[in-house]
């Protein structure tokens, strides 16, 4: 085997499959860790983990930890830093390193060994022949964390009990349980899955489990053995409150140091630049609850071990080696906290080399002759089913009007559209809901349009999922559930009208017998979009290609790089545009003096090949808005299990966020989901800084009601699906645990669409002073709620809704403010439905999407 200077062996030829490599330090080796002992640490010894993901543009990511025990020897753990450094350099120095130290490890560490890792008192050397986990007597563990549990052995007393935590028991015969009173619900369903690793491991699955709830003492056999272990009952002390709960948070100074040789060079600066650090020396960042090592690129291997042991140093003479986040980087590798600390730090550009290079060889063989067959574009995912049925609504004045199908595939990008698509999956029956804002739409349009969506949604039979959609971000599911779709300039709602009106330059207007510009797309040759663009010939762009309408007649451009399969979807649209019309086919290059007249004249255009980027990994966020603070944390490694039914969670996808929203959790309705979707955007989690709401979509998805272009993202088990499971996450874990079929309920989606939003709504502050006094966040929180309001004023009264002509009904803002005073509690959770009204109520007029017997048309 070859071998790489500095480099210990044992890492050579690793990281090439997905899973975990674990090692163990052992002198000056390593010693690698056979697979069923994985997740099996010993506190006497110091261990490295690579872990390996494969990432959806086709590479592998790695993120490499060592682990020191809280009896490992000093030199192991120097040793522990060292190896890291090598590790990484034969991965190629671009994985992130962690310290993780017993007790205070990583979510995302402990993310790789769910349910949990318990610690094993020695050492590896004096266990070699020791397997599995037998339970030679009576542990008593103490059980924190919602996501991942974070296990840690506790003397068996009385006095390790607290109010905080949840405690696991093993007992040679029963495992028990006892849940603190200020435990939350998922620290205890953590802690059961934690009970069920301990059963099939310790007990081979043979072991009685017992529950006992903190304050609770009445004649419950489990309870009165459990107290039997600890010689009989006797209260718990009040809990001590956290130091760091105490008092106001205060922030440490950030430190720079760059290392020479071992030895720290203070760096003095008020404000941190990129600049600051230079590609031939380490740097160590002390930001007081995380320490970070950035290490330049052109530092040789020897160098940043020298680096690693110096971090290490610095670390145990702060007295911080058990305490807070140490973290190691390579130039051009860094993560979003260190980038966070920096005042200006310039954004990566990354190149898709394999795209445009595969188009290159491409165009290279083809000039020599060779007969190369186009290369397919990837095709792209059935994300829902292709035989729903669409109906798309016009926003006007805080009314929708349902148009003709003829009209429903032209939209204007002046207006603002609600889009529905009803379509059956396994045996349900699915309504995805889009608002959709043209670029141009006033904000008057789109605030009405978000809340006129919630209300259509809250009436429909079946499982409904809301979504929030600008014009040129439009995801591929959106057009999907279009077979064709033309966009135009100009608009039709009042608002948008009277907005240009008020503009001195007006914006360009599509006229039927006028000059336009349509750059034509599509996924597929039954989906194809037209899109109206400036005329100008700086519109034009060689990847694609153009319809250029000149009255009654037509030019069809054809971009130099455009693709056979583009000029399919060229001739399809030009049906579908202009009918019965011929058209003057144009290639790039050869165009005629008229053609570039009615572009108003020659201009530079782009004549790059467009390539579309990878997509973007996954990542899920557990979300909560308290004391007017949005907090995001990563879930790591997440499946479906991770999703509780008593939080709110985001599954971000890049250019696509889904809201998910629990049973159990705060969020009251879809608006609110919405909201809480646009706060994690501006929060800038996991990012470089704030993301534009303009430029994302974003869902709302209430448990049970998953759509597979949802549930794709997981390995999904329909089985677990708990839309009818009673109880809240740790109630459901233990009847699954305990062998009992679960609490099951019949769906009825009236107990889950909440009404308290409605009354919420309509006691919100009417004044603009009121309005001012309302605190900041309960504004940001439901703000849609609170626009959609003011869209509602402007209404008639109901008896003028009421004389209206039947054969044009429209829904409207003022049919929302309704509510049933009497609705119970436990049906105010989440999403109204009109089926909580009693009969002659004003909720009980309004019109289901999916009833509309004679829809009004659009003239």
């Amino acid at each position: 085997m070859s071998t790489m200077k500095g480099v210990d062996g044992e890492f050579l030829g690793v990281g090439d499959k997905a899973g975990l490599d674990i090692w163990c330090i052992m002198g000056t080796n390593v010693v690698p860790i056979a697979k069923s002992l994985h997740g099996k640490f010993y506190t006497g010894n110091c261990y490295i983990i690579l872990h390996t993901a494969e990432v959806k543009s086709g590479t592998r990511r790695h993120n490499v930890h060592y682990w020191i025990g809280e009896e490992a020897k000093e030199e192991d753990c120097l040793m522990a830093s060292d190896k890291a450094i090598e590790l990484d350099a034969a991965l190629g120095s671009h994985a992130i390193q962690c310290r993780e130290t017993q007790g205070e490890e990583s979510d995302k560490f402990l993310s790789y060994f769910k349910p949990c890792i318990i610690p094993v008192q020695g050492s590896f050397s004096s266990h070699w022949r020791r397997s599995g986990d037998e339970c030679d007597g009576t542990t008593m563990f103490r059980c924190e964390g919602e996501h991942v549990a974070r296990l840690r052995e506790v003397p068996f007393s009385r006095s390790s009990l607290d109010h905080k935590a949840a405690f696991i028991v093993d007992t040679p015969s029963k495992i028990f349980l006892f849940s603190g009173c200020n435990s939350c619900i998922q620290t205890r369903a953590m802690a059961l899955d934690v009970i069920k690793h301990l059963r099939e491991n310790r007990h081979c699955g043979r072991c009685e489990i017992g529950i006992i709830e903190d304050g609770k003492l009445a004649s419950d056999s489990d309870a009165g053995e459990f107290w039997n272990l600890f010689g009989g009952y006797a209260p718990i002390p009040r809990d001590v409150p956290d130091a760091a709960n105490g008092g106001p948070m205060t922030t440490s100074p950030k430190k720079l140091f760059w290392i020479n040789k071992r030895i720290l060079v203070p760096m003095e600066t008020h404000v941190l630049e990129r600049e600051m650090l230079k590609s031939d020396r380490s740097y160590i960042l002390d930001c007081g609850t995380e320490i970070f090592l950035w290490i330049g690129m052109t530092t040789l291997v020897s160098e940043k071990k020298t680096s690693a042991t110096a971090l290490e140093e610095y670390v145990h003479l702060q007295g911080r080696s058990s305490i807070g986040r140490t973290v190691i980087m390579t130039e051009g590798h860094e993560i979003v906290d260190f980038k966070l600390h920096f005042q200006h730090w310039p954004k990566n550009v990354v190149q898709k080399l394999y795209e445009a290079g595969r188009q290159k060889v491409a165009a290279i063989f083809k000039h020599q002759g060779y007969d190369v067959a186009e290369i397919p574009d990837d095709k792209p995912r059935q994300l829902i089913s292709s035989n729903g049925c669409l109906k798309v609504w016009l926003v006007d004045r805080g009314c929708v009007t349902l148009l003709c199908t003829e009209e429903q595939e032209q939209l204007y990008n002046g207006d603002c559209y609600i889009i529905q698509y009803s379509y059956a999956e396994d045996g349900k029956d699915y309504h995805l809901f889009l608002a959709w804002f043209g670029q141009d739409s006033v904000q008057e349009d789109r605030v009405a349009t978000v809340s006129l969506m919630s209300s259509m949604a809250d009436s429909v039979k079946g499982r409904a999922v809301v979504g929030q959609v600008l014009e040129g971000r439009e995801p591929e599911l959106f057009f999907l559930v279009f077979k064709s779709l033309i966009i135009f300039k100009g608009g039709r709602s009042t608002a948008y009208k009277n907005s240009i009106l008020q503009k001195s330059n007006r914006t360009e207007q599509y006229q039927k017998d006028g000059a336009a510009l349509f750059r034509v797309q599509g996924l597929r040759p039954d989906c194809i979009q037209a899109i109206q663009v400036h005329l100008a010939a700086s519109s034009l762009n060689s990847s694609h290609c153009y319809i250029l309408q000149d009255g009654a007649s037509f030019f069809t451009w054809l971009g130099s790089l455009s693709s056979p399969s583009d000029h399919v979807l060229l001739d399809r649209m030009m049906d579908k545009l202009c009918p019965l019309k011929q058209s003057l086919l144009v290639r790039e290059g050869s165009e005629p003096d008229r053609f570039w007249t009615t572009l108003g004249g020659r201009s530079e255009y782009s004549k790059e090949k467009c390539v579309k980027g990878w997509p973007t990994d996954p990542h899920l966020y557990t979300c909560t808005f308290q004391q007017c603070l949005f907090k995001a944390k990563e879930v790591f490694s997440f499946s479906q299990d991770d999703l509780a039914t008593e939080e709110t969670l985001i599954l971000d996808c890049g250019e696509e966020i889904f809201v998910w929203v629990g049973l159990h959790s705060g969020v009251t309705s879809k608006e609110h989901a919405l909201d809480f979707g646009k706060m994690f955007l501006q929060a800038g989690i996991a990012r470089d800084g704030p993301r534009s709401i303009n430029d994302t979509t974003v869902y709302a998805v209430a448990e049970g009601d998953e759509p597979a272009f949802f549930t794709s993202f997981f390995n999904w088990d329909s089985s677990k699906q708990a839309a009818a499971m009673l109880g809240n996450s740790f109630e459901r874990k233990l009847a699954m645990l305990k062998g009992l079929s679960p609490k099951m309920e019949t769906p009825d989606r009236s107990l889950r669409k909440s009404s308290s939003r409605r009354q919420e709504i309509s006691s919100e502050p009417t004044t603009p002073e009121q309005q001012q006094q309302q605190p900041a966040a309960a504004r940001r929180t439901f703000g849609s709620a609170s626009a959609g309001r003011t869209a509602r004023e402007r209404l008639p009264p109901p008896s003028s809704a009421a004389s209206a002509s039947p054969a044009t009904p429209s829904w409207s803002l003022k049919s929302r403010a309704s509510s049933s005073p009497s609705t119970p509690a436990t049906a105010r959770r989440l999403f109204p439905s009109s089926s909580l009204h009693a009969p002659g109520t004003a909720a009980a007029h309004l019109p289901s999407p999916t009833a509309i017997g004679s829809p009004g048309r659009r003239r």
